[in-house]
């Protein structure tokens, strides 16, 4: 059913580039046989998955959704896609990312928005978020660097989680920033974020930033014991929306009574974007100095091209100095926290995206509601570091309270 799906729609989104089915009927065909015989992985077994096609597939192109690496083909399984075919899982495609993880354009097009594919659906987590949504895929799996799980999963209504740093190895990845790339689940719903990182998380010996850590996953425990914040300057300004502030209304009536907090604002965060800039030409040095860049699908301010080519000219000490200043955030974010399990804030409130994402703090990004043009908006919750699972507890108790991601797509009810 999921293949013929796949097959129908999936040119509708421009979201794949790759169905995997010799694969995906191999993996169905064991994972039959071995539930018939009682031999049962775990929750994961037989469910349809697609991954981002910067996850390295043995046997199949990983074009990294760009013109110089369509007919790229590395000879390896990701960690994350062991991991998952360990877990019984069936990969039946390769979904589409903006070219080098950039936005919604690829070689073949633009990843079109379920709810409305006129729209693009943001990215670069483009074809995972697209087709979960449209129940292409039972979930999939993407990536952030800079919002590219956030944003994707808010304007296609999923439900994404972007793990603490070195919760999960990125072994068989595309690097764009060594120091801020993170690999994550895209569903319909936070306890299958939560059962697909069961599956996904931990060491693995050759990603040296990967960490195992207990993942105590309770759905059901009371958020009794946990203290909840909320990003009080974000819900108190004129940019909130009527659906942010119904989201932290939710969270009241769950009983819990959240204490107001803020972010340090003293560090001039939008300098430190050298980093990503810094570490991804460096990542993708030789496609500048070779000159394929020009076969990018986008080119211009603002694009991968130009920015590999001007951060050459980054000074070292910049770069330096920008990762003191970035410890100086993180210290002076655990100190912020000091005592907050999870907080409530809107997805783009301030800069709370980019501090996150240098920080490493994990997120889990979830529909809020819809606009009057009935499009998807997002609530995002924000945990302490390695706190992903009392992050989870809560995001799940208030989709428990909403019913926001049960609606789907017209067009693929």
């Amino acid at each position: 059913m999921y293949l013929d799906r796949l097959k129908r729609h999936g040119p509708t989104l421009e979201s794949v580039i790759t169905v995997t089915e010799e694969l995906a009927l191999r993996q169905a065909a064991r994972a039959d046989r071995e539930i018939a015989t009682g031999t049962y992985r775990g929750p994961l077994h037989g469910i349809p998955w697609g991954g981002k096609d910067l996850l390295a597939v043995k046997g199949y192109r990983t074009t990294w959704g760009a013109r110089p690496y369509e007919d790229q083909v590395i000879d390896e399984d990701a960690t994350v896609v062991r991991r998952l075919e360990e877990a019984g899982a069936v990969l039946i495609a390769k979904l589409t990312l903006g070219a080098l993880a950039q936005g919604d354009w690829w070689y073949g097009g633009r990843t079109r928005n379920p709810w409305n594919p006129k729209q693009g659906s943001s990215g670069s987590s483009a074809g995972s978020a697209s087709s979960t949504v449209a129940g292409l895929v039972g979930f999939s799996i993407g990536t952030e660097t800079l919002g590219s799980i956030v944003s994707p999963a808010t304007r296609c209504g999923a439900t994404g989680l972007r793990p603490t740093f070195g919760r999960v190895s990125r072994y068989g990845a595309m690097a764009l920033s060594w120091s801020m790339d993170k690999i994550g689940p895209l569903c319909r719903a936070v306890e299958d974020c939560a059962l697909v990182f069961d599956a996904i998380h931990g060491a693995d010996g050759k990603d040296p930033t990967a960490r195992t850590l207990p993942f105590n996953w309770d759905a059901e425990a009371p958020l009794t014991d946990l203290r909840i914040g909320y990003l009080k300057s974000a819900f108190e300004s004129e940019r909130a929306t009527d659906a942010d502030k119904a989201a932290l209304e939710v969270i009241r009536s769950l009983g819990i009574d959240p204490v107001p907090v803020e972010l340090p604002d003293e560090f001039p965060l939008g300098a430190m974007r050298i980093i990503l800039s810094a570490e991804a030409a460096a990542a993708f040095d030789e496609l500048t100095l070779s000159g394929r860049d020009d076969l990018l699908t986008r080119q211009g301010r603002g694009t991968w091209p130009h920015t590999f080519r001007t951060a050459r000219m980054t000074p070292a000490v910049e770069y330096i100095q920008a990762n003191r200043l970035r410890t100086m955030v993180m210290g002076a974010t655990e100190a912020a926290l000091d005592g907050i399990d999870v907080f409530i804030t809107p997805s783009f409130a301030q800069s709370v995206l980019l501090l996150t994402n240098l920080t490493g703090h994990p997120t889990v990004v979830l529909p809020s509601g819809f606009t009057e043009e009935g499009m998807p908006v997002s609530i995002s919750f924000v945990g302490k570091l390695w706190g992903d699972a009392e992050m989870l507890r809560v995001a799940r108790a208030f989709q428990e309270a909403t019913d926001h991601h049960l609606k789907r797509p017209p067009l693929f009810a």
